[in-house]
């Protein structure tokens, strides 16, 4: 029978690991998969995913599993604890995009699913430690809301006259995992783990019954891919566009990143430039590409209304984040700058009205 997990071990053992994380930032953590078989953080592992979730290519349901549940999770633990844990091709479906398109989704099998959050779980108490302040994607404590008010914040209160919109091309395919096992084991010297995440990597594809072998990239649907996405992203940009604001950069810079979907503001159009130059330098190392049509450079800001109005330019362009368009206006009440946030939705409606 299953019963509701405690939080009494596993927590413990995790807060010693954050903590250690926390005060040596070059510490690689040598033994760390005894706490993804640990018992408690399966268990936990199990309750908190989606109860009503598709099935992977098993078809093991949440329900089913969950009839014998301490049993699977003892014979799961044994499992992962000799080596003996295969995962399963992810099952591939598509889903409908705002645009039209349809996005690929991986479905992992439901053992997979726990192995994976139990292992996100664990990974997060180091990496949490890490990530920078201005990531907000698929981290606990936070959310969208949090990067969009960052976003607006930022534009308001810092001189920023430039936007760069990024637009990764095909982010999740493109992901080396040869560089992003290089990234982990910066943090991660327990190859057991290490090992893991390559199964999960190489596991590949079933689509339309036929298992396909994937070389690169990293399926969306999985709990482990937004944050093995997180750890790409950190080393290729994080860390580098925190460099370049402190060394290169002649005035306010602006950095809000959720996931794959950045925006860059700058106060000079000389230092967007040359920062836009150099990222795909870098992007190009680490197989990342930024897509050449859909990465674009705008003015937007206080002084970009009566800079276009002087050039005879109209209003100045809008650009998209997190589902919201993002409009540089004059209030009417006291002509002050503000930005605006309109859903996408109500925009795309409101011009074909």
């Amino acid at each position: 029978a299953s019963r509701t997990p405690s939080r009494k071990d596993a927590p413990s053992a995790l807060e010693r690991v954050r903590q250690a994380a926390g005060k040596d930032k070059k510490l690689r953590f040598t033994a760390l998969l005894h706490h993804i078989y640990n018992l408690e953080t399966l268990r936990m592992a199990y309750f908190r995913l989606k109860k009503e979730a598709a099935p992977g290519m098993d078809g093991e349901t949440w329900r089913h599993y969950g009839e014998e549940l301490e049993r699977k999770l003892q014979d799961l633990s044994e499992r992962l604890k000799r080596g003996a844990y295969r995962a399963k091709p992810v099952r591939r479906v598509f889903i409908p995009k705002a645009d039209g398109r349809q996005r690929p989704l991986g479905v992992p099998a439901l053992e997979d699913k726990i192995v994976q959050r139990a292992a996100v779980e664990v990974l997060n108490a180091i990496y949490e430690t890490d990530f920078l302040g201005f990531s907000y994607g698929f981290r606990p404590g936070r959310s969208q809301h949090q990067a969009l008010d960052a976003l607006y914040t930022g534009l308001l209160t810092r001189k920023v006259n430039w936007v760069l919109d990024l637009d990764i091309k095909g982010f999740f395919d493109g992901i080396s995992h040869e560089w992003l096992v290089k990234f982990i084991e910066h943090r991660i010297a327990d190859r057991r783990v290490v090992r893991l995440i390559q199964k999960w990597l190489n596991a590949g594809v079933l689509e339309d019954g036929k298992r396909i072998r994937v070389q690169e990239g990293t399926p969306q649907g999985g709990s482990a891919s937004p944050l093995l996405a997180n750890v790409y992203l950190h080393y290729a940009f994080d860390l580098w566009v925190q460099a370049w604001r402190q060394k290169r950069a002649h005035g306010d810079m602006i950095v809000v990143r959720f996931a794959d979907d950045i925006v860059v503001g700058f106060r000079d159009k000389a230092d967007a430039d040359q920062f836009r130059a150099e990222l795909t330098e870098r992007m190009r190392k680490f197989n990342l590409e930024l897509h050449p049509e859909k990465t674009r450079l705008l003015e937007f800001g206080p002084f970009a209304i009566q800079n276009r109005q002087r050039r005879g330019e109209g209003k100045p362009e809008t650009f998209n984040f997190l589902g919201f368009t993002h409009i540089c206006v004059k209030k009417r009440s006291n002509g002050m700058y503000t930005v605006l946030r309109q859903t996408i939705r109500k925009r795309l409606q409101a011009k074909l009205n």
